[in-house]
């Protein structure tokens, strides 16, 4: 390889352009107490990113545009989280009932919005979350939430897989280091989803459909 990254990335044949639809959605991943909490194993210092997701959040429930949540959740000593669970101690804190796999004030579902419950990095692997896009004849989808390098990416990896255009909003997205949060963000836009600021996100919310 020569040159800079990108370039070098865009002599390779890596970069298209996925033009978004016209029925987007919101899936907030796993934004929930663990990653806020000081006391907890998996905090992140993440509030920034949390803070905009709130305002994605806002902004497509403004538009009345879905907005769907995950969360884990995990069988008493990990017994449905098989090998990732065995491979990341930490994620006990996600066995039912512990109050860090609860969501914070905000963003949180409202009654009538749909909450994905989990298992493994993926808000599609195991679930019925394409289904339901499907069922809602949603073309993209627009994701936030944490971590940037874990569920996050492997959602918007998921997403273009399943054939719903990703979206992932950087600014709404954390993780707990800068490097693992920007390596992943780089490598999503090269090979499988766009990535969009915050103001950008909300102005395509904005559009009338």
């Amino acid at each position: 390889m020569t040159g800079d990254l990108e370039s070098d990335y865009e002599a390779a044949g890596f970069g298209g352009t996925l033009a978004p639809g016209a029925r987007p959605a919101v899936v907030a991943v796993d934004i929930v107490r663990a990653y806020l909490d000081r006391g907890s194993p998996l905090y992140a210092g993440v509030e920034k990113a949390v803070a905009a997701a709130a305002r994605l959040v806002s902004g497509a429930r403004g538009r009345d545009v879905p907005v769907l949540f995950t969360r884990v959740e995990f069988d008493p000593g990990g017994r449905n989280g098989g090998l990732f669970y065995r491979k990341v101690p930490a994620l006990a804190c996600f066995e039912a009932g512990n109050p860090l796999g609860r969501f914070p004030a905000d963003p949180r579902p409202e009654p009538d919005e749909t909450v994905i419950v989990k298992q493994y990095a993926s808000a599609f692997f195991g679930t019925s979350l394409a289904a339901t896009l499907t069922a809602m004849r949603i073309d993209t989808v627009l994701l936030c939430g944490l971590s940037t390098s874990g569920c996050v990416r492997a959602s918007a990896v998921d997403a273009v897989q399943h054939g719903f255009v990703p979206l992932v909003v950087r600014d709404a997205c954390g993780d707990r280091d800068p490097r693992p949060h920007e390596a992943s963000l780089f490598d999503l836009q090269a090979k499988y989803a766009e990535v969009i600021s915050l103001d950008a996100a909300l102005a395509y919310l904005a559009e009338p459909r």
